[in-house]
């Protein structure tokens, strides 16, 4: 029997969301970009901010968000690419921040389920990018897949971080959450929520209060439940946020309301969208 697909949440009272981590620069994207970031527009998911992962996609990031009034930037070098962060590539990405739509510093941090680099390249690359973000007052934009241990204690030991920053895609505990929540970062809801092995990060969105809570696609990756397996876009972050408000107990448009003035207060975002150059 066919599965019937619930309809999109429908986002009520001018209310909108912010897509805090999507890859609008990934192939999966380049057919239809513009109809994907249009729709996304339409339903309410009203900006992206689309993450560099190295260089080159840092620089397309930028391109993207110099390119689209409703999307912004973010530069780094993931730990997949944790070879990759030398010197000079930390050198162009420290210039390419200064660029005005260039929002934070990320993806960054270390992962050990694919472990494409090995640990001591990751844990220098993570650290060296950790200090250069606060160098440049930028909130850090955090990858953490089994890896709570070691992200845990390079944060202790560069930290604090003024400029604040996220855990993307979160996937701890609920006492990693809290020391996270403690020292100032964000915690960032993805898709996965809505997978039905996902019990622990449901506990975290019960236990963690509203204002410390972004969300993300991590598009085009981990769409929700209902399409997952499928290319995630930012439209469908709606499916995550009526969950969210599901287990809040609360409404779509307060979830809206306040996971983007978090947005907007992290990344310093402006009121009004910008114009492109």
């Amino acid at each position: 029997m066919k599965r019937t697909i619930p309809p999109l949440p429908l986002l009520r009272n001018h209310a909108e969301c912010v897509d805090t981590h999507c890859h609008l620069d990934m192939e999966a994207y380049q057919p239809d970009l513009d109809a994907v970031i249009a729709s996304a527009a339409q339903h309410g998911v009203t900006r992206i901010i689309t993450i560099g992962i190295d260089v080159p996609s840092s620089q397309r990031a930028v391109a993207l968000a110099n390119h689209y009034p409703n999307v912004y930037a973010t530069v780094g070098i993931h730990p997949h690419d944790a070879l990759q962060a030398t010197p000079a590539a930390l050198d162009a990405l420290a210039e390419l921040s200064q660029h005005p739509f260039v929002v934070g510093y990320g993806e960054i941090g270390l992962d050990y389920a694919k472990q494409y680099a090995p640990r001591d390249v990751q844990l220098k690359a993570f650290a060296d990018q950790l200090h250069l973000a606060k160098q440049l007052k930028l909130p850090v934009v955090i990858h953490d897949r089994e890896a709570h241990e070691d992200v845990r204690d390079l944060l202790r030991s560069v930290g604090p971080f003024p400029a604040r920053g996220v855990m993307h895609c979160f996937s701890g505990d609920q006492e990693l959450a809290r020391e996270m929540v403690d020292s100032g970062l964000y915690l960032s809801i993805p898709g996965v929520a809505t997978f039905a092995n996902a019990d622990m990060l449901r506990e975290v969105i019960r236990t963690v209060d509203l204002d410390c809570l972004l969300l993300e696609t991590d598009g085009p990756f981990l769409a929700p439940a209902p399409y997952r397996g499928k290319r995630n876009e930012p439209k469908l972050m709606l499916y995550t946020a009526q969950l969210v408000a599901d287990l809040k107990q609360t409404s779509l448009e307060e979830v809206a309301r306040a996971t983007t003035a978090n947005a907007v207060r992290l990344f310093h975002l402006p009121e009004v969208l910008h114009d492109p150059r």
